[in-house]
C-alpha cells in the first residue's frame, strides 16, 4: 500500500509565511478543511482556498487543532505523547452510536424478544471470529468457516484454529464484561485467542521477550510500524489497564475510550502473534462493560475486511502527524457506526418478513383468531412452549377448545408436539417462515 506522505515542518512553515499570511492562519484556522480531518497527505492533492498555498492551508488546519487536542497516556516510542480530539464529525458518530446501540430498552426488544435472538447472536459470534482471523490472514472461506462452528468439527488446520479460537474467544468477553481489566485477563483472553495458532509455538498467553523483537511490516514487507521494546511492556500493560479501568486519561464517551484501547494494544504490539485479534477483543469487552450490549450483535471486523487498507492507513495517519489519534478515532467509529445502522436495516426486514407472514396466514383463512394469536407469538418468540393449560388460561375457553386450536396447527405443521414428562407441549418448528410461506 502506498505509505502516506509525513508532513512538512509546521515551525519551518510558518517562518516561510508573510506576516499577512501568518495573520490569516490565526485569523481563519480551521481543524477540518473541507469539512474533513484531514492529513496532509490527502490535503497537499487538493484544491486549497483561493489566495492560500497548500502549506498555508495546512498551517491554518494544524492552528485549529490545537486547543482540541487533549493528551493520552499513551507514549510514543520517541517520548512524545499520543493525542486525540473530538472534532464535529466525532460527535455525530457519538451521537448516533448512543441513540441505535446504548441504553435504551426499547430498542433491545426486537433483538432480545424476537425469534431470530439466538441467530443474530451465533450469526455475530461466527462473522467477527472468521473476519478478525481472516485479518490476521486465515486462509479459509466463510462458508467452510461457519459449516466448521456449525458442526462443532474439530479444526483441521492452523486458520481453522484461528477461527475457533476467536469463536471462544468472544464468549469469554462475554462471560468477563463485568472484569476489571488487569494484565493478567489480557494475557488469558490472549492464551485463548493463541491456542496452538501463533507462528510462535508455545508464545500464547505471555509478552514477547527480549530477543523476540516484532516489526510490523505490510504485503511487501516494507516497515509500517516498530513497537516498543520488550523491556517496557509489564509497565506499559499497567497503564494500558488504568486507562481501560478509566483511571486515567480524563472523562471521555465510552466508545472514544473503546477505540483508543483497541489503537494502544496494537501500537504497543506485546505480544509476539496476535496483537491485532487482541485489540480488538479489547474492544468488545470495554463496549459491552460500558452498557453498549448491541455489540452482542455486530461484527466490526466484517467491515474492516472489506477494506483492509484503509485500517491499515489510519495507523500511520496517527504516526505520521505528531501521534494524533483522531484519525485512527474517526476511522473505527465510522466502522461502529455503519455496523450498527446496518444491523438496524437487517432486523427492519426481518420484522418486515413477520408482519408478511402473519398477513399470509391472515388471508389464508383456515386459522381461527386464537391460533392466529398463538403464530403470531411463535413467529416473534421462536422458542416459546404452548400447552393445552396455557392455551386455556391465557384466552378463557374450555379445555378442549385449547386442545383443538393446538392439535389443529400441529396437523398443520406449523407447531411440533411433543411431550415433557407426562404433559404434552407444542413448539414452533426451526423452520417456521418456510412451512408458511409453503
Amino acid at each position: 500500500m502506498r505509505h502516506p506522505r509525513r508532513p512538512p515542518d509546521l515551525w519551518s512553515l510558518f517562518e516561510d509565511l508573510s506576516l499577512e499570511e501568518r495573520n490569516r492562519a490565526f485569523r481563519m484556522a480551521d481543524p477540518m478543511p473541507s469539512g474533513r480531518w484531514l492529513h496532509w497527505d490527502d490535503l497537499r492533492r487538493r484544491t486549497p482556498p483561493e489566495g492560500l498555498t497548500a502549506e498555508a492551508w495546512w498551517v491554518q488546519a494544524k492552528f485549529g487543532r490545537k486547543p482540541l487536542l487533549r493528551t493520552l497516556p499513551l507514549m510514543a516510542s520517541d517520548g512524545q505523547r499520543f493525542r486525540y480530539a473530538l472534532p464535529d464529525q466525532a460527535l455525530q458518530f457519538l451521537s448516533a452510536i448512543d441513540r441505535a446501540g446504548g441504553g435504551r430498552v426499547e430498542q433491545r426488544e426486537p433483538l432480545r424478544g424476537s425469534s431470530q435472538h439466538e441467530r443474530y447472536m451465533v450469526s455475530s459470534l461466527m462473522e467477527e471470529s472468521i473476519a478478525s482471523s481472516q485479518l490476521e490472514g486465515a486462509a479459509i472461506t466463510r462458508a467452510d468457516a461457519k459449516d466448521m462452528l456449525r458442526q462443532g468439527r474439530a479444526p483441521r488446520t492452523t486458520s481453522e484454529r484461528m477461527i475457533v479460537n476467536n469463536f471462544q474467544a468472544i464468549q469469554w468477553i462475554r462471560e468477563h464484561r463485568s472484569a476489571v481489566f488487569s494484565p493478567e485477563l489480557i494475557l488469558e483472553l490472549h492464551a485463548v485467542l493463541g491456542r496452538n495458532a501463533l507462528d510462535v509455538p508455545g508464545a500464547e498467553g505471555r509478552l514477547r521477550r527480549a530477543d523476540e523483537q516484532v516489526t510490523v511490516v505490510d504485503a511487501s514487507d516494507e516497515p509500517l510500524h516498530v513497537p516498543p521494546a520488550a523491556s517496557e511492556l509489564p509497565e506499559r500493560l499497567e497503564a494500558m489497564c488504568a486507562f481501560a479501568n478509566g483511571e486515567t486519561g480524563g472523562w471521555m464517551p465510552e466508545p472514544v475510550r473503546a477505540i483508543l484501547l483497541h489503537f494502544w494494544l496494537a501500537y504497543d504490539h506485546p505480544f509476539v502473534d496476535g496483537n491485532g485479534r487482541t485489540a480488538r477483543g479489547l474492544f468488545y469487552w470495554l463496549m459491552l462493560q460500558s452498557g453498549y450490549w448491541i455489540c452482542e450483535y455486530i461484527s466490526i471486523s466484517r467491515l474492516l475486511k472489506q477494506a483492509p487498507a484503509r485500517y491499515t492507513r489510519s495507523f500511520l495517519l496517527v504516526e505520521t502527524d505528531d501521534c494524533d489519534t483522531t484519525y485512527f478515532l474517526l476511522h473505527q467509529l465510522k466502522i461502529l457506526d455503519r455496523a450498527i445502522r446496518e444491523l438496524w436495516q437487517y432486523v427492519d426486514l426481518k420484522q418486515r418478513q413477520v408482519v408478511d407472514l402473519e398477513d399470509r396466514l391472515q388471508r389464508h383463512g383456515t386459522f381461527n383468531q386464537r391460533q392466529l394469536d398463538i403464530m403470531s407469538r411463535a413467529l416473534r418468540v421462536q422458542h416459546t412452549v404452548f400447552t393445552y393449560e396455557s392455551h386455556r388460561a391465557s384466552h378463557g375457553i374450555v379445555r378442549q377448545t385449547a386442545r383443538n386450536d393446538l392439535l389443529g396447527l400441529a396437523e398443520a405443521g406449523l407447531l411440533v408436539k411433543s411431550k415433557r414428562g407426562k404433559q404434552v407441549v407444542f413448539r414452533p418448528p426451526p423452520d417456521l417462515h418456510d412451512r408458511i410461506r409453503r
